[in-house]
């Protein structure tokens, strides 16, 4: 099995094991710019004082302490407790529920919202998760995706191709975590372009489903409404 493809028990394995470099990491891959690609997915999500938002695949809780600022009601969920455990260090007002995104521990129409911030990409099965995602939301109501893609014209792919192929590895292997982060390139370069996840979306009935394109469209921004 490639290190693109480990199991989910192998995967919930690695993100225990790393949490505690994850923030450091996260801030020198993306030059600190992942906080402000998580506000735009907080201002797609559209919450405010008196929703309810669940972020999916929480990780350390940077996206769903973005959601609680806005004054929504936020349920951060990971199937990592490691990661739970960082995000509880940074934030008790959020509750931090340990899950499986592919089989949600909540009702239907439960939320307002749900976001999933670079977790996607590590869902066993994108379709059942995003489809999780949407049962969890009432009708109206907000699912929006961040996560890394990969560029498809020079110059910027050939930079993206040296900085997640060799320096991204290069870095991991400098914190012990060799796996994680070979993972973490053949992740990203498995995962569907922006409109076939798109079309994922609508397949499990968003409507108005619409993508951002930033970071020189190394970073997309799926959004759309539950029907």
């Amino acid at each position: 099995m490639s290190s693109g493809t480990l199991e989910e028990g192998q995967v919930r394995a690695m993100f225990d094991r790393i949490a505690g470099v994850y923030d450091v990491m996260n801030s020198v891959m993306t030059a600190g710019l992942h906080h402000r690609w998580r506000e735009r997915a907080v201002d797609l999500a559209r919450v405010g004082p008196g929703s309810r938002a669940l972020d999916v695949a929480t990780g350390t809780g940077d996206l769903a302490i973005a959601l609680a600022a806005r004054g929504a009601d936020v349920v951060g969920s990971d199937f990592s407790e490691g990661m739970l455990e960082r995000a509880r260090t940074k934030n008790a007002e959020v509750r931090w529920e340990q899950a499986n995104a592919l089989a949600l521990p909540y009702e239907d129409a439960t939320f307002d919202a749900a976001t999933v911030g670079f977790g996607a990409r590590n869902f066993s099965d994108l379709r059942a998760g995003l489809a999780e995602m949407a049962r969890v939301v009432r009708p109206g109501g907000r699912i929006v995706v961040l996560e890394i893609t990969t560029p498809t014209k020079p110059p910027l792919s050939t930079f993206f191709s040296l900085w997640f192929d060799r320096i991204v590895p290069l870095l991991g292997r400098a914190t012990g975590e060799d796996q994680a982060y070979t993972y973490l390139p053949s992740s990203v370069k498995r995962f569907p372009g922006p409109g076939e996840l798109g079309a994922e979306l609508a397949g499990v009935g968003l409507q108005d489903v619409r993508w951002i394109l930033t970071a020189g469209g190394i970073i997309a921004l799926h959004s759309g409404t539950v029907a």
